[in-house]
């Protein structure tokens, strides 16, 4: 997972550099339109791996998962059950899964790490809409607040596994 993102995050860099600078050239729409994709790509992918980056050197996977945001809130339970989180959450890639090994970390240190992970993804979820701000330069105001809402609700996904899992983690740590 690590690996395809560093190589969708140069390769968007690189088209939107490309197709800027071909629009530059041409004045073609075409151009201009890769240009902006490309570069709303970049942003996207370039701020994922800048809040992680962020959080690592700032946190170093030390988390309270005892504090107050992490405590898992009674409605969440039938919520994750409707969503069906149970069944789905094997599906969902891990950037580092090194991190969440027990053969490498004890479950303290997991349980820390996924308070991380999941301070993350809260993290680049607001910040999946400062495109929609790009609009006011670019235009297409609906099409960047699509690509928003969609990145938003992907990141969101990745908060809800953190907070499924985390209480079976804790129980186990309390257990030991």
């Amino acid at each position: 997972m690590k690996r395809t993102m560093y190589i969708i995050t140069a390769g968007s860099v690189a088209l939107t550099v490309v197709f800027a600078v071909l629009f530059a050239n041409t004045r073609t729409d075409a151009f201009y339109s890769l240009a902006v994709t490309f570069g709303t790509v970049a942003y996207h992918f370039l701020m994922r791996l800048g809040v992680g980056f962020a959080f690592d050197i700032t946190m170093k996977n030390r988390a309270d998962y005892n504090s107050a945001w992490f405590k898992c809130r009674p409605w969440e339970k039938k919520l994750y059950k409707f969503l069906g989180v149970k069944n789905r959450k094997h599906r969902l890639p891990t950037f580092e899964p090194n991190v969440f090994n027990p053969k490498l970390h004890t479950w303290d240190e997991i349980a820390q790490a996924m308070c991380q992970a999941e301070l993350v993804h809260e993290t680049i979820v607001i910040l999946s809409f400062v495109p929609v701000a790009f609009s006011a330069v670019f235009g297409a105001f609906w099409v960047f607040l699509i690509t928003s809402l969609c990145a938003a609700a992907f990141d969101l996904m990745f908060v809800i596994i953190q907070r499924y899992n985390r209480p079976r983690i804790i129980r186990l740590i309390k257990h030991r």
